[in-house]
């Protein structure tokens, strides 16, 4: 029988070799990037002798491409912080408005969906409450790849929907919020006492989405803990076992967290600023009507493509964050 420590020693080296292969890959970048730049100082040269069309339109091709793989390559130097390259968990919580916030909340569950799909993440529903009539009242995702909470941390906090809600029946324009948070997944590589007698465990019928299929019998987890009133739940595994153990992780992620936020007065950097779900706390506005943009009031970046943005597209938003930050 193989010691339990085995597969934690396991776990351990796994995350080392991704960690190397990743720095090759970087390494190999760099170097693919610097003779691609000797390349394009050797066509100018030529340009400059010959005045050719065909090869001046051939340099400013590659010269487009070269700067496109250059800011790509400074925001994968950027994703630098001790925790971006963990996994994410991405948990979406709607404001009040009933039906009209947490149908909200579902359209921003389908466009973090297709953000994670687009990058080649892998996604997994761990806890899922669907709304009464539409919609959800809270989602929790767990977000696989590399550097996914690097990437998701940018969307920390509360999202605000302009537009026509198709729930009233006079065609009256709604505005709905929903707060969304993102943490690093943990591991082994943190320590923190979560002591047994502190721990309130409740099992329950899991249902929705990612419980459909084990929802005859109560494998579903919720733990709270009791000295610091946080809770988490877990309902995507058949066993009853395996969902306690995702949740420990959650609330260890949380947990630990908290322990920064209180010996820390800059929060950023792991958690971001809590804020209340409602006017004034709001980092992005996408208004439906009566015009179409996607606001980041942190950035002031805008597009007007709005459907392109509910389908995923954010990177224009995680980018322009990314660098704020570091030129902050």
């Amino acid at each position: 029988m193989l010691h339990p420590d085995f597969w934690n020693d396991q776990q351990a080296a796994q995350a080392v070799i991704s960690e190397s292969n990743a720095l090759k890959d970087q390494v190999h970048e760099f170097y693919q990037l610097f003779e691609a730049y000797e390349n394009l100082e050797l066509t100018y040269e030529l340009v400059k002798e010959e005045d050719d069309a065909e090869l001046r339109s051939e340099l400013e091709s590659e010269l487009t491409e070269l700067v496109n793989r250059l800011s790509q390559f400074e925001l994968n130097l950027l994703l630098s912080g001790p925790y971006d390259k963990n996994n994410a968990i991405l948990e979406l919580h709607p404001g009040a408005g009933g039906t009209e916030s947490q149908d909200w909340g579902s359209m921003l569950l389908r466009m973090y969906t297709r953000y994670a799909e687009k990058k080649g993440f892998k996604v997994e529903t761990l806890d899922y409450l669907p709304g009464d009539e539409a919609g959800i009242k809270s989602v929790t995702l767990a977000i696989k790849g590399h550097n996914a909470y690097g990437y998701l941390k940018a969307e920390k906090g509360v999202h605000r929907l302009v537009r026509i809600s198709p729930f009233d029946s006079s065609g009256r324009r709604h505005t709905s919020f929903v707060s969304c948070d993102v943490m690093p997944e943990f591991n082994d590589e943190i320590e923190i006492e979560v002591r047994t007698e502190d721990l309130k465990v409740d099992t329950y019928r899991a249902s929705g989405a990612g419980g459909q299929h084990i929802n005859t019998t109560d494998s579903a987890v919720r733990i709270t803990h009791i000295p610091t009133g946080v809770v988490v739940s877990c309902q995507t595994e058949r066993s009853q076992i395996k969902n306690r153990e995702t949740a420990m992780k959650m609330l260890k992620a949380k947990l630990y967290q908290r322990k920064i936020e209180e010996q820390e007065e800059k929060l950023a950097e792991i958690r971001g600023e809590q804020k209340e779900i409602g006017w004034g706390s709001q980092i992005r506005s996408y208004v439906f009507h009566p015009y179409s943009m996607v606001k980041d009031h942190r950035t002031n970046t805008e597009v007007g493509n709005t459907q392109s943005v509910m389908d995923g597209d954010l990177d224009v938003f995680v980018n322009a964050y990314l660098r704020s930050k570091i030129n902050a």
